[in-house]
């Protein structure tokens, strides 16, 4: 493995996680519909975690989905 390849290797492992973390944090701010949690009544927030829930099942069907 040349330094090349090691290099391009760590910045994909790297901006894989930046990217990751984005996604989650623009999934999140979407479900809470840009409120904080201190602002939402109780059904909001069970409304919020449960849209959390099916955006990370989501999530995980598309990637299995890519896997095959």
């Amino acid at each position: 493995m040349n330094v090349n390849q090691l290099i391009n290797m760590i910045i994909r492992m790297v901006m894989r996680k930046v990217v990751g973390r984005g996604i989650n944090a623009g999934i999140d701010y979407a479900a809470r519909r840009g409120k904080a949690p201190a602002e939402m009544s109780e059904a909001e927030r069970a409304q919020a975690a449960s849209a959390k829930q099916t955006a990370k099942t989501a999530q995980q069907a598309a990637r299995l989905t890519r896997r095959i």
